[in-house]
């Protein structure tokens, strides 16, 4: 029974030491392995064994890890005191280093960025640290940087979360902000009053233009309807002259040839004599004419019929001329019934002329935009 317990304890206290060395290093992980108190060796993830109450195995993470920097205080260069708090992101890079080289290293690293940040923003003034944020990073961060290089660490970047200026300071630049914002309202309404003014000018401009230019082309027209116009009256006049003339010449010829063709007696003569008088009597004429003396009158009548028979070649040559005459006269009317069919036939509402092609002129071209202003100091 002695023997059993003594196996027991024996197997409990084996356990122990097997536990106790036997290590298991995580991929993120690096191990510092000290023999005696003294550094051995660096281990790389995995299964390691060691010699237990001999040696021991420090575990150093190797992830990127994040430092929040309390906020201070910091003085400007400009004697305004701010508020400031940032963040440091930084890498292990070297474990021996890191354990060895430095005892505390959040506490080191949260002071030298405390530091650092009062010299950093200290060479600023107000506006452009709070519109710097980059370059009081990167100054940060290649200080830091520098600094923790020896302790196997590599800051990655710093980020300032807040810079917060005293309330009364605060204030101050909203009035600012205010009184900026005023201004470029009242710059902006100005610059747009001008340029619609100019905008208005320009199309008070372009409209005269266009009605200038639409009161010369009116003129234009009507000068030309009147000239066309002018024209056409003055061709009518003279067809209606020409065509009255000829009128009266065919009037004259056909009653010549109507009166060979007729072979007209004294006696006849006499009586169209007598009822030309009785036309003239019934007339509207206040005062009259009449020959003297009807004898000398009939005389002259009878004189006229002697040039138709005298000298007329007898009889058989007053034949041919009275044929003659009416082969004329028939003529005559066949040529007039056939002016009158054509008349009849033309299309009355056909224009006569064309209408006159006036050219008309573009419109000139529409002056260019002023030009860019200078935009307004904001």
């Amino acid at each position: 029974m002695a023997a059993v317990v003594a196996l027991a304890i024996i197997a409990f206290f084996l356990l122990i030491f097997v536990a106790s060395a036997v290590k298991i290093i995580r991929p993120f992980q690096r191990g510092v392995k000290e023999r005696l108190g003294s550094y051995r060796a660096t281990l790389d993830p995995g299964l390691r064994v060691i010699v237990p109450f001999v040696d021991k195995l420090r575990i150093v993470d190797m992830r990127e890890q994040v430092l929040d920097v309390p906020p201070q205080e910091v003085i400007t260069s400009d004697n305004v005191v701010v508020s400031v708090d940032a963040v440091v992101y930084y890498e292990p890079t070297d474990p021996q280093r890191l354990i060895y080289n430095v005892a505390n290293f959040v506490m080191a690293v949260t002071k030298l960025a405390q530091t650092n940040l009062r010299n950093v923003v200290g060479d600023m003034q107000l506006d452009q640290a709070l519109t710097s944020r980059d370059t009081i990073n990167h100054g940060l961060r290649d200080s830091l940087d520098d600094a923790t290089d020896k302790w196997g660490v590599r800051v990655a970047r710093v980020e300032i979360q807040r810079i917060d200026p005293p309330p009364d300071v605060i204030a101050s630049m909203h009035e600012q902000m205010k009184a900026e914002r005023t201004r470029r309202a009242v710059v902006l309404e100005a610059d747009g009053q001008r340029e619609a003014a100019i905008a208005q000018a320009e199309g008070v401009k372009q409209s005269e233009i266009l009605r200038a230019e639409a009161q010369r082309q009116r003129q234009i027209l009507e000068a030309q309807g009147d000239a066309e116009a002018t024209m056409a009256i003055a061709d009518a006049e003279r067809y209606r002259q020409i065509t009255v003339a000829e009128g009266e010449a065919r009037a004259i010829t056909t009653v010549f040839d109507a009166i060979h063709a007729g072979d007209p007696s004294p006696d006849l003569l006499a009586v169209k004599y007598l009822e030309s008088l009785g036309t003239i009597a019934d007339g509207q004429a206040t005062k009259i004419f009449l020959p003297a003396d009807f004898a000398s009158g009939l005389g002259g009548l009878a004189a006229v019929a002697e040039l138709f028979r005298n000298d007329d070649g007898g009889a058989s040559a007053r034949e041919h001329r009275a044929s003659s005459a009416g082969e004329r006269l028939a003529a005559e009317y066949a040529r007039t019934d056939a002016e009158r069919e054509a008349n009849a036939k033309r299309d009355k509402s056909a224009p006569k002329m064309s209408a006159p092609v006036v050219p008309i002129p573009e419109a000139p071209a529409p002056p260019p935009p002023p030009g860019n202003m200078p935009p307004a100091g904001i």
